[in-house]
């Protein structure tokens, strides 16, 4: 019964970053995957963004017959109905942009629909979740906000240290987005939220996307799939059922030499070791239940064991993710 409502289900992945491939895509179509939000930089600034936007031209070109571009609620729909994976671009920093509010308009006519303020570390915008002090949201990201708002880009805090997160909450006109961590009670990790930002969260129509990736769980690869249902289950009675979704930060076929500069940039000339240390500096070894995209039905099967409707389950898997976008996506009308 599981995978038949798995399979009618829109399923959609709130964030991954994996090196894309034919065999990747193949994947997330055998494990019925409707739409993943595709991490298209990390620390790369506006040419190099451009580059990988058309790398994934060529990705849509070549891979037509599984894969399109996603931009809008709408195009989702159409993924499904097509029997293909939707492909929505994001960034996890907001280095695309540089130091030009103008390039926010760019970027999201160029199809990038969801931005993170801060990728672990100050930025020009707010504050990351490494950082000692956080001095919140600055004036340039207060403008950038009001930007993404008007054009229909999303805000993502995912990286983001509390204090700025609680005040992208209160600036933004429209709903943000958590799109990969999980609740700091349940594993106390420097990525992961309070109680007291899940609930703002909630209260303010945002979303959060429960992270499968073992840093950020408890016991780590070890994590059960129980206890991962167990979690999204007490973040229900928090948040309410409808405030949440899936965004798994997987990190398929990677090299090393990817996880180093998602930790270090170019910012720094020594090692950092950001989630890791230098006992532990590589990938995650992956979950038993999670190890690629072809294991989204275990989810939808350990949610229903979990005790969550069939209705419910459809929300978390993906419906959640469609509603918020349907209307975060689109661009305010412009005053007359």
């Amino acid at each position: 019964m599981s995978r038949a409502l798995h399979n009618d289900m829109i399923v959609i992945d709130g964030l991954q970053y994996s090196n894309w491939s034919r065999e990747i895509f193949e994947q997330l179509h055998e494990g019925g995957v409707t739409m993943v939000h595709a991490t298209l930089v990390y620390h790369e600034q506006i040419r190099e963004t451009l580059m990988r936007i058309s790398e994934w031209n060529r990705q849509f070109e070549l891979h037509g017959d599984i894969i399109m571009p996603i931009r809008s609620g709408d195009d989702i729909r159409r993924a499904k109905a097509a029997g293909k994976v939707g492909i929505m671009f994001g960034a996890q920093n907001c280095s695309p942009i540089e130091d030009d509010i103008g390039m926010v308009e760019v970027m999201r006519n160029l199809n990038l629909m969801i931005m993170q303020l801060t990728y672990n570390n100050q930025s020009l915008l707010a504050c990351g979740c490494y950082e000692a002090i956080d001095s919140g949201v600055t004036r340039f990201g207060r403008q950038v906000i009001k930007e993404m708002n008007r054009v229909g880009m999303i805000v993502d805090m995912s990286h983001s240290a509390e204090r700025s997160t609680l005040e992208a909450i209160e600036i933004s006109e429209r709903p943000i987005v958590i799109s990969h961590a999980n609740p700091l009670s349940f594993h106390d990790a420097k990525r992961n939220k309070s109680d007291t930002v899940l609930k703002t969260l909630a209260e303010s129509g945002g979303l959060l996307g429960f992270s499968a990736y073992p840093f950020h769980l408890k016991n780590g690869p070890d994590c059960t799939l129980e206890q991962y249902c167990d979690m999204i289950a007490r973040t229900a009675d928090l948040m309410g059922v409808d405030r949440l979704g899936i965004g798994t930060d997987l990190c398929q076929e990677q090299p090393l030499s990817v996880l180093e500069w998602m930790r270090n940039g170019r910012w720094s000339k020594t090692m950092d070791y950001g989630e890791g240390s230098k006992a532990n500096a590589d990938w995650p070894r992956p979950l038993s239940w999670f190890r690629d995209s072809r294991d989204f039905p275990n989810l939808t099967k350990g949610l229903l064991a979990r005790g969550f409707s069939q209705q419910e389950t459809a929300k978390i898997m993906g419906q959640n993710w469609l509603n918020f976008l349907d209307e975060g996506l689109q661009a305010q009308p412009t005053a007359r």
